[in-house]
């Protein structure tokens, strides 16, 4: 068992990455039904939670049966990430975790996400500021360092540590990468292997395939893994991994009427959620990845994202026939 204060995760635990725009409480929802051990809410600005900014609070939103879940804050100013940490406390998540790790622009000008990889000093002081105003485990998110001239991450996880962060999930690569180039999970392993560690560390990057998963978890000896891009759209990934480091053998993909239930289910927490309007509208960037891989989709997927009322997009699902398809073996694409 893998714990962080007093939650108990499986042997290995699959995580779901905080995504800006794709984990919210429905896309959460389906990924807990195939297989999330725990999950992340999308990251929240602790300027937006004390100016009371709708979007900041309704990112607050966690519900019972997603638990174990964490809520993610960012920032750069020790009183805001206290107060913010105070907020967060009123919604009793499972955990805290810190953002320090976004590399985006919007996000890194304000001193926040990435930036902080550039002095450790204020990392510690920011994360002390959360853990004295928090009453649930603190956990930290971050990557490798600023740029390869600044890698640091071993420093951080030991300050991290020392001061009381109960685990932490490194993203393997620098903020200068962004998203490009490969990461590299050997500075991972090396906080894993590191003597002084003995939180979890849990390794992020890359992860696409059950059999990197399997790989990954064998050479780098992490104590999880987290996933984000390959579950947007596919949250069967997590059920696919599970299976095959059961068996050593690939779990064959969703059939389309799975497809066609999973976006139901989907949209309908949606709606529930956000209302209809939002609900619909933001549904209809989640279309094309649920139906990647199926022949000859165009058109339905070009008709789901033009309806706009939940009784049109229904009736729409339920008139499917998958016989209408000329090929209606799924093979997810890369």
């Amino acid at each position: 068992m893998v714990k962080i204060g007093n939650i108990q995760l499986p042997e290995f635990p699959l995580l779901l990455a905080p995504m800006e725009d794709v984990s919210d409480p429905p896309f959460r929802a389906v990924c807990k039904k195939n297989g999330a051990d725990m999950m992340y809410t999308e990251f929240i600005s602790t300027e937006g939670l004390i100016r009371d900014a709708l979007k900041s609070r309704q990112k607050l939103d966690i519900f019972e049966e997603e638990r174990p879940v964490g809520i993610q804050i960012f920032g750069g100013d020790e009183e805001a990430m206290a107060i913010s940490a105070g907020i967060v406390n009123t919604i009793n998540p499972d955990l805290l975790d810190i953002n320090f790790g976004c590399p985006v622009k919007k996000v890194v000008c304000k001193g926040a996400g990435a930036a902080v990889l550039k002095d450790i000093d204020l990392m510690v002081r920011l994360t002390k500021a959360v853990i004295k105003s928090c009453h649930v485990p603190v956990t930290v998110k971050t990557r490798l360092g600023w740029d390869f001239d600044s890698i640091n991450i071993i420093e951080v996880a030991e300050r991290l540590q020392d001061i009381g962060v109960q685990a932490l999930s490194i993203h393997g690569r620098t903020r200068s990468q962004l998203y490009k180039g490969e990461a590299d999970w050997s500075w991972i392993a090396k906080v894993k292997d590191n003597p002084r560690i003995n939180i979890p560390i849990f390794g992020n990057g890359d992860i696409d395939s059950p059999e990197k998963a399997l790989e990954y978890r064998n050479r780098y000896g992490v104590d999880g893994i987290m996933i984000g891009r390959a579950a947007i759209g596919y949250p069967w990934f997590f059920r696919e991994v599970k299976h095959f480091f059961e068996t050593g053998e690939k779990l064959a993909p969703p059939s389309f009427e799975e497809r066609i239930e999973v976006i139901r289910q989907h949209l309908r927490a949606s709606v529930a959620w956000k209302g209809p309007r939002i609900g619909i509208f933001e549904m209809r960037r989640h279309y094309a990845n649920y139906l990647k891989g199926i022949p000859h989709i165009k058109p339905l997927r070009t008709q789901l994202v033009t309806l706009n009322t939940l009784e049109e997009i229904e009736d729409v699902l339920n008139s499917l026939n998958p016989a209408h398809f000329l090929d209606t073996s799924i093979v997810q694409e890369a």
